[in-house]
């Protein structure tokens, strides 16, 4: 069973184990601030995702705890110890990158066992520990293979293998599943968090595909123009968010203005009244017309002028086929109970 190192002291109040604590981060490329005093723990053995659009800060944030890049101020602890000048290869971190970086004229179990090869492990152990990495990845039996004789699912679980065969105390994941087909990220996906959940090696996890975050996260940071917007559990960063960037960033946001405050609810959220039709007990309406309609298989969205100003988007399943949907210019009402919508002041985030 591949372990990790015994819990490392406190970094923060409430926390009982920190596998990376930041602090003050902070990373400029000329002009531009990549971060700009970023702040962050991760816990020990847990999913933590960084999440954010391109130019957000995530990939930069991860290369700086695998210590590719050095900050211009702040300070990265991994397991309790100053790691903030230490080089990469005297980090305990491994990192999986989306173009796998195999070398392509060894064998599977060759790149596999390179990490320990380094390391002078014996080759009786090295191949022991390579064989069970890929039972772990459930590719055994194919270490003579070439990387060129695998699909792109089956190099990705090869580089997750020589990643996890060194028992790292992190395992840095750079989009790593961005090369590959709905279908097969879709199962990778839940490939990943049961090895994570096998080795106990605290993953985090880079990507800029919401729904690939609520999937797979005990928690995410979501970023925006180098700084953390929010951070919390997938439920929280979706049902409650904290600004108006992450409400409109993760899954589809109504933000509706009034009076000095943004209004949030889901599409999910809302109920769609005909006219005509008593409006639900207990919530608040606001009638309007729909501009648009939109079949999506599953479900039908309708995008709905108010007749107080703004839009809201309404998310209907077809249960029924489409045929049973409000049409184009019908007139409705758009309901939905109070604690399913809430307030962001217009000068946060």
């Amino acid at each position: 069973m591949i372990t990790v190192p015994g819990p490392a002291q406190p970094a923060a109040a409430g926390v009982t184990g920190a596998a990376i604590h930041v602090t003050g981060l902070r990373k400029r490329y000329g002009d531009v601030t990549a971060l700009a005093d970023v702040d962050l723990v991760v816990r020990e053995g847990e999913f933590f995702t960084l999440l954010g659009p391109s130019g957000s800060g995530k990939t930069t944030l991860l290369r700086l705890i695998a210590g590719f890049e050095r900050p211009d101020a702040g300070r990265i602890e991994l397991g309790g110890r100053d790691v903030t000048q230490v080089p990469p290869y005297a980090r305990d971190v491994n990192t999986v990158f989306q173009d796998y970086a195999l070398f392509p004229h060894m064998t599977v179990a060759q790149n596999i066992e390179y990490g320990l090869k380094v390391r002078r492990v014996p080759k009786a152990e090295r191949r022991e520990k390579t064989d069970r990495a890929l039972e772990m990845v459930r590719l055994p039996g194919l270490g003579g293979r070439k990387p060129a004789q695998l699909s792109g699912g089956q190099r990705q679980r090869v580089a997750l293998a020589r990643a996890i065969v060194n028992e790292p105390e992190v395992l840095l994941l750079d989009e790593p599943l961005g090369a590959l087909d709905l279908k097969l990220r879709q199962e990778m996906q839940l490939e990943l968090q049961r090895v994570q959940r096998e080795v106990r090696i605290t993953f985090v996890y880079v990507t800029h595909d919401q729904e690939e975050a609520l999937t797979m996260s005990d928690r995410i940071a979501v970023l925006s123009g180098g700084r953390i917007e929010q951070i919390g559990g997938p439920a929280e960063v979706y049902e409650r968010p904290r600004t108006p960037f992450v409400a409109g960033f993760i899954g589809v946001s109504n933000l509706i203005q009034r009076e000095g405050h943004t209004i949030t609810v889901r599409p999910e959220k809302i109920t769609l009244v005909r006219d005509g039709e008593p409006d639900p007990p207990g919530t608040h309406v606001e009638p309007g017309r729909i501009r648009d309609v939109i079949y999506a298989g599953v479900l039908t969205r309708y995008v709905v002028d108010l007749d107080g100003g703004g839009e809201l988007v309404v998310s209907r399943q077809n249960t029924e086929g489409p045929a049973s949907g409000e049409a184009k210019g019908n007139r409705v009402r758009l309901a939905w109970r109070p604690e399913q919508a809430f307030t962001i002041p217009s000068g946060e985030g």
